[in-house]
């Protein structure tokens, strides 16, 4: 099993850290080892001092597909929901100052919480889905997927390009804007469609 992620994936996240808007997904993975075990708290990582959450949709693929055409993705994914995309921001502008891969930053263990799986077909408008990610009962991001600059279709169909795409995977979707630090003690709630999904303590 992987993790595909994508970033820059919102307008407004890709401008509130000076980045260009991509002409293509961005893509990076993370292992096995960065989900976050259920009902554990995340761990502030010893070396980090500036960790920031980043809400995204979450898709796990069904069946096994290369070259997807995009207008057959939809058949690859059957299951949603919210997961954070943990990241030490601090590390990353190092590393990317220097022109070095972001895994140190991006693909640290327990790097990505998942919430409760929910059937797409609990889902009115897939291709209109809203979430949001309160932290300490204070809404921080609110993301819909029609905002997306590409589909959830059009990631499926691109990533099936360069990786072939197994039962089980799981793909970062990309998050909207709001992307914040968290600190210790802190309450990471997420919601689809106003269905709380993720509860999540920082310790």
């Amino acid at each position: 099993m992987k993790i595909i992620c994508v970033g820059r994936n919102y307008a407004q996240h890709t401008k509130e850290l000076n980045n260009e808007l991509p002409k293509e997904p961005v893509l990076f993975l993370k292992p096995e080892s960065a989900i976050l075990l259920k009902r554990l708290p995340f761990f502030y990582p010893d070396f980090s001092k500036d960790v920031h959450y980043e809400a995204e949709l979450v898709v796990k693929i069904n069946r096994v597909g290369k070259h997807i055409d995009a207008k057959f993705a939809h058949k690859y994914y059957n299951e949603l929901t919210v997961g954070i995309d943990f990241t030490a921001r601090d590390l990353q502008s190092q590393l990317k100052g220097k022109g070095l891969p972001w895994e140190k930053a991006k693909a640290f263990d327990g790097s990505a919480a998942l919430g409760k799986w929910v059937d797409k077909s609990e889902i009115k408008n897939p291709n209109n889905m809203k979430f949001e990610l309160m932290v300490n009962g204070i809404s921080k991001q609110i993301g819909e997927s029609a905002q997306m600059l590409f589909s959830i279709d059009t990631l499926i169909s691109e990533i099936s390009k360069y990786f072939t795409l197994k039962i089980g995977d799981l793909i970062f979707t990309g998050t909207p804007a709001g992307v914040g630090p968290v600190s210790k003690s802190d309450q990471l709630t997420a919601y689809l469609e106003n269905r709380k999904l993720l509860d999540l303590k920082i310790k």
